[in-house]
C-alpha cells in the first residue's frame, strides 16, 4: 500500500476560483434612479419629464444584465454540488485508506484485538474528518447562496422602487370636458 499525502480541502482556495458577481444590476438601478431624480420637474406637480427612449434604454440594459446575475447564482449552486462531491470522494478515500490500513494491521499482526481497535480509531477519525469537511463545504455554500439571495433581493427591491417612482411621475391623462 502506497502512502498517499493527505491534502485537506482549502475552502479559501475554492472561493478564489469563483467568478466575480457581475454586480452591474445595482449600477444600472442607480443610474435609472439618478436619471429620474435629476429629470426636469413639471411645474406645480411632482411629475418629471423623462425621455422614454433614454429610460427604456437604461431598463433594457438592466434587463440584459439580469440573466448574468442569475447565471452567477446557478454557477454557485453547481460549484457547491461539485465541492460537496469532491469532499465526499475525499472522505470515501480516507475511509478506504483506513479500512485498508486496518486490514493490513490485522493480516500482519499477531494481536488481532490491537489491530481491530486501531482500525476502529482510524475509521472513526476518518468519519469525523469527513463530517467536518462536509460541514465546512455546506457552510461555505450556504454563505455564498445567502449572499446571492441578498444581492438579488436588494436588486429586486430597487427595481420595484424605480418602477414605482416611474409610475408616480407619469402624467395623468388630460381631463376633456364632455359636451352634450
Amino acid at each position: 500500500m502506497t502512502d498517499q499525502a493527505h491534502d485537506p480541502i482549502d475552502i479559501a482556495a475554492e472561493a478564489a476560483k469563483a467568478p466575480p458577481v457581475p454586480g452591474r444590476l445595482l449600477d444600472h438601478l442607480e443610474e435609472i434612479v439618478s436619471y429620474v431624480e435629476s429629470a426636469k420637474s413639471m411645474p406645480l406637480s411632482s411629475n418629471v419629464v423623462v425621455s422614454r427612449e433614454e429610460l427604456l434604454g437604461r431598463l433594457s440594459d438592466l434587463q440584459r444584465e439580469l440573466p448574468e446575475e442569475l447565471r452567477a447564482a446557478r454557477w454557485m449552486i453547481r460549484e457547491r454540488e461539485s465541492f460537496v462531491g469532491r469532499t465526499n470522494e475525499k472522505a470515501r478515500e480516507t475511509v478506504a485508506r483506513a479500512e485498508a490500513k486496518a486490514a493490513e494491521l490485522v493480516a500482519n499482526s499477531s494481536i488481532v484485538a490491537e489491530a481491530t481497535e486501531e482500525a476502529n480509531v482510524l475509521t472513526r477519525n476518518a468519519e469525523a474528518e469527513s463530517r467536518h469537511i462536509r460541514l465546512q463545504a455546506e457552510d461555505y455554500a450556504e454563505a455564498r447562496l445567502s449572499e446571492a439571495e441578498t444581492i438579488l433581493g436588494e436588486m429586486l427591491d430597487e427595481l420595484r422602487a424605480a418602477r414605482a417612482k416611474l409610475h408616480e411621475s407619469r402624467p395623468a391623462a388630460p381631463q376633456v370636458p364632455v359636451s352634450e
